[in-house]
């Protein structure tokens, strides 16, 4: 599990996805997300402009994220 900071009150799914670079562009995120890969919160999650908040966790195959406010 890797921490993802933020320093706004939250950050969109899409933008996520591009900040830890598991994917490259909003379009490639668009596609991971409709097809079910992305999972917030242990759900599937097919908003790729799904607002994400501290404490909420993004998985993909392979990787999971914390979403945290920066200190």
């Amino acid at each position: 599990m890797l921490l993802f900071e933020i320093t706004t009150d939250y950050i969109k799914l899409d933008s996520l996805l591009k900040g830890v670079n598991i994917v490259c562009s909003g379009g490639a995120a668009k596609e991971m997300i409709a097809e079910g890969e992305v999972r917030v919160n242990g759900e599937p999650e097919l908003r790729r402009g799904r607002k994400l908040y501290p404490g909420d966790r993004v998985s993909v195959p392979g990787h999971e994220f914390v979403v945290e406010r920066a200190q």
